[in-house]
């Protein structure tokens, strides 16, 4: 059996590849040659032709035929029309960024995506709305089209915000290097209390390998993935700095003025959850974390201490004027005397049989 992974060298591709190789196929790699992993394995092939065009598709698929395709990287759409013809099978990942509400928080109502977000939410109408949603959305139809043609059996995947080894936007060095900077005081729209669907790559290259493993249930259709357990903003931060014997002080700001966690947040500082609904592909194909985010996150952190260290200097200078505010707001809103009520359960609770009312007049 013949495998084709067009990637392969993004954080879930040394899992994708050793999985396939585990079920007993032989694996190629179709990538551009410009990065490389120690992590797969020196013996497979690899075809250096870029994904993004269809006539280096074409090249590097000429005369080749494979059991099963998963493309990982490159213009989808147009690896969807390459692969006619050259596998019954096809699994693609893409990510959520075509539901509406995502990016545009306002083009819905209320603002934001539906909580939690099903697979047929409601996607980017077209490409005026947003161009780069719209594509995301137009990939997708394009696949499913080649599926409903009987071209290839297809299953696509909408990947989360990706982490853990060799994961290309590393978000999490902000907040390691405030670590290392020994900053006490970390600040976080709303209290960071947004949470955002994540996903470890270990887990994520799991639920591709599940639908390789059942291609009847996946067939024809499109899954949400992301870790079974959700965090906050400020849960997230707080797991990195612990995996670093570290602790913060939360700081929260209204999101429109924290402007210092820019940097480690998902498209910027929205405040907006975006929490992708799993049931399909726990109910269809049996996922389950394989890692646990408990553990995940510090071996993120320790791989990226040991492996990619970043010694670029973070310019804490705006952080410290709006850390300047919040520490004397805070000092004046403690001189606001303030005795919290008591809280009572609001059903009565009479002392005595036949009792019109309770000792608290309910």
């Amino acid at each position: 059996m013949k495998a084709l992974v067009i990637g392969g060298t993004g954080p879930t591709g040394p899992f994708i590849i050793n999985g396939l190789r585990a079920r007993g196929f032989e694996v190629a790699m179709l990538h551009r040659g410009a990065h490389e992993l120690p992590e797969n394995p020196p013996e497979i092939e690899h075809i250096h032709k870029d994904p993004h065009f269809r006539e280096t598709l074409d090249e590097g698929l000429d005369g080749r035929k494979f059991d099963i395709v998963i493309a990982t990287y490159g213009r989808t759409r147009i690896i969807a029309e390459a692969l006619v013809g050259i596998t019954p099978r096809l699994i693609a990942v893409g990510g959520a960024v075509g539901y509406r509400g995502m990016m545009q928080p306002h083009a819905n109502t209320p603002p934001g995506m539906p909580i939690p977000t099903r697979e047929d939410a409601q996607r980017i109408a077209s490409r005026e709305e947003f161009e780069f949603g719209w594509l995301i959305r137009h990939t997708e139809d394009v696949v499913m089209n080649g599926h409903a043609q009987g071209h290839y059996n297809a299953t696509m995947f909408r990947y989360p915000m990706v982490y853990g080894p060799n994961s290309i936007r590393s978000l999490e060095w902000h907040i390691m290097k405030r670590v290392q900077d020994k900053r006490r005081q970390i600040i976080l729209p709303e209290g960071g209390l947004t949470v955002l669907s994540r996903g470890y790559a270990e887990n994520m290259a799991h639920a591709v390998l599940l639908a390789a493993d059942n291609p009847g249930a996946s067939a024809g259709k499109i899954y949400n993935c992301a870790d079974e357990q959700g965090l906050t903003v400020a849960q997230w931060v707080q797991m990195i700095a612990r995996s670093m014997d570290w602790e913060f002080e939360i700081c929260s700001l209204p999101g429109m003025f924290a402007y210092s966690a820019a940097d480690f947040l998902l498209h910027h500082n929205s405040v907006n959850h975006q929490i992708m609904d799993t049931a399909a592909i726990r109910q269809d194909l049996g996922y389950r974390d394989v890692v646990p985010m408990q553990k995940a996150i510090p071996h993120t952190i320790k791989w990226m201490l040991e492996q990619r260290p970043d010694t670029t200097p973070l310019d804490y200078t705006l952080e410290d004027q709006l850390l300047a505010v919040y520490n004397q707001t805070k000092v004046q809103l403690q001189k606001i005397p303030f005795t919290a009520a008591p809280v009572h359960h609001s059903y009565a609770h009479p002392k005595q049989p036949g009792e019109g009312r309770d000792h608290r007049n309910r």
